[in-house]
């Protein structure tokens, strides 16, 4: 098992050079990877300072030699999905191949994600994928969806990882269509029951994902017993270290991972 941790882009000490020190001083302490929250408006508050987060990733990638690095989740159906394509190819070089791309349809406080019913912005994220996953060919993409056109276009820049970044499905385990998409790409940094009445992911669930799928397949959760999760298959364990005080901050990652026992 390895183990992460995941910040927002938010406050004070979370601006890319910030976070730059954050994902070094991790890596010192022996923790896996770093993984940022994508917001532009941090939960929607917009009286809190919020950096971008891909900004930030290329300042901790220039920080780190060792670590992951991604986004657990970005919002694809607020974003261009030939843009995200081309920026995590070039976070993918500039890490050394350590990019890891988490994704979901979006939180419904983000004030930028578009106005539409979850099930368009799940055909949105489905599709988006389909039009990354082309466009990390290096081959012409010709794409005629309902929410997406491209006619022969081709990013020559390839990610360094193959067959590609590795693409983490979040979203709730219990929708069918979420577990559907999970079981399709690389891995699962999903959640259990609706945003506003969460459920603990349990080892059993871990189990359930790991019989449909097999070993060839990340999955992270968090919080729990470590131990308990990677007796079921789960491959990352994660804490979300919450807005704060740097110092804070700190002294959770010079504590280290949690031993498996």
């Amino acid at each position: 098992m390895k183990f992460s941790v995941t910040f927002g882009a938010v406050g004070a000490g979370r601006d890319p050079r910030g976070l730059a020190a954050l994902a070094r001083l991790a890596e010192e302490c022996g923790w896996d990877a770093v993984f940022l929250e994508d917001y532009l408006v941090y939960q929607g508050d917009g009286t809190v300072p919020t950096y971008d987060p891909w900004v930030c990733l290329a300042a901790m990638a220039c920080a780190t030699d060792r670590i992951r690095l991604g986004t657990t989740v970005t919002p694809l159906p607020r974003r261009h999905p030939w843009k995200v394509a081309a920026e995590a190819v070039a976070l993918d070089h500039l890490s050394g191949g350590r990019m890891i791309l988490g994704v979901g349809i979006g939180d419904p406080s983000d004030p930028f994600l578009p106005q539409a019913s979850p099930r368009v912005l799940a055909e949105m994220l489905d599709e988006g994928l389909a039009v990354i996953d082309a466009l990390w060919s290096g081959e012409p993409v010709h794409h005629h969806g309902k929410h997406y056109q491209l006619d022969g276009v081709r990013l020559a820049a390839r990610p360094v990882q193959r067959p590609r970044i590795p693409v983490w499905i979040g979203g709730n385990l219990l929708v069918p269509a979420v577990r559907r998409r999970i079981l399709r790409w690389d891995g699962s940094c999903a959640y259990k029951g609706p945003t506003t009445a969460s459920l603990p992911v349990l080892p059993d669930d871990v189990r359930s994902l790991r019989a449909e799928r097999g070993d060839d397949f990340d999955i992270k959760v968090s919080g729990g017993d470590p131990a308990a999760f990677a007796a079921a298959g789960a491959t990352w364990w994660g804490r979300w270290i919450a807005p704060g005080p740097t110092t804070e901050a700190e002294r959770i990652l010079r504590a280290g991972p949690p031993a498996l026992g």
